[in-house]
């Protein structure tokens, strides 16, 4: 990974559970040195312990970056343990969901430097996106490290302001619940008409799969790939009416589900 600071100053790593321990799997792919990185964790699993990562010692005293990767509820415990860390060249970086960056300010001093990400559960297969948005202490130098961090399981976006990433959250944050349920109830819906469920699912894994793989590299956007598949008068123009349906289908349903969980994003923060 190339950025010296971290690798002279350190890195810590606050919680290393599922999304922790999928990131420090990318990092140290990417060359990150095991000795830079401490990991402050009440259960290490057997792959944290074989890493060769410091695990629940001493703490450096201004390292590079903390990424705060612990559960919300988990967050007024652990990060005052941190505040000496604070209104310095330490950037925090938090994938907590419903934290905002003011919490880190209020916990650890107003001038920390701190980003605020949302990734998803796809960074687990490094297939993830992380949107990414910083306070002003954290400045362009403190984006671009945090983008460095995140990139290391996938894409990452930077976004204009805090307020947004109640929306990233709905469609990206969540979204890839909505997919898998999509596939349940595609495979279901095969089901019904017929098929074996086990064929029915296999079906309907390898449909998503292969239609969400060629959307990232087509050149053409979804619209288009979707008229590509559909011919007049044919089977897939027959479904596309019920799924278009402005009242009952997609375009509504969709609307109305990223909606939703925008809404309790904003409550969340809201404690």
């Amino acid at each position: 990974m190339e950025n010296s600071r971290i690798a002279a100053d350190g890195l810590v790593l606050l919680g290393c559970g599922k999304m922790g321990s999928a990131m420090l799997e990318g990092w140290l792919a990417r060359g990150l040195p095991a000795a830079s990185v401490w990991v402050k964790d009440p259960f290490p699993s057997d792959w944290l312990k074989s890493t060769g990562v410091h695990i629940n010692e001493n703490l450096p005293t201004a390292p590079a970056i903390v990424l705060v990767a612990v559960k919300p509820q988990m967050m007024a415990e652990a990060l005052p343990t941190l505040k000496l860390m604070g209104n310095g060249k330490t950037l925090f970086v938090s994938v907590a969901a419903g934290t905002p960056i003011s919490f880190f300010q209020e916990t650890l001093g107003q001038e920390t430097p701190v980003v605020r990400a949302m990734p998803n559960t796809p960074a687990a297969i490094s297939q993830g996106i992380t949107a990414i948005v910083g306070n002003d202490h954290a400045g362009a130098e403190g984006l671009d490290e945090a983008e460095l961090l995140l990139s290391a399981v996938g894409e990452v976006v930077r976004l204009s302001e805090e307020a947004q990433i109640d929306a990233v959250t709905g469609v990206s944050g969540s979204g890839p619940a909505y997919v898998f349920h999509m596939i349940e109830t595609l495979a279901a819906a095969g089901e019904a008409e017929g098929l074996p469920a086990d064929m029915a699912l296999q079906l309907a894994r390898a449909t998503v799969a292969g239609a969400g793989a060629l959307a990232m590299v087509a050149d053409e956007g979804p619209a288009q790939l979707r008229v590509n598949v559909t011919s007049p008068n044919g089977t897939t123009q027959a479904a596309l009416e019920v799924l278009m349906d402005e009242d009952n289908g997609f375009p509504s349903l969709m609307r109305r589900a990223v909606a939703a969980a925008t809404n309790r994003s904003k409550e969340l923060a809201r404690g």
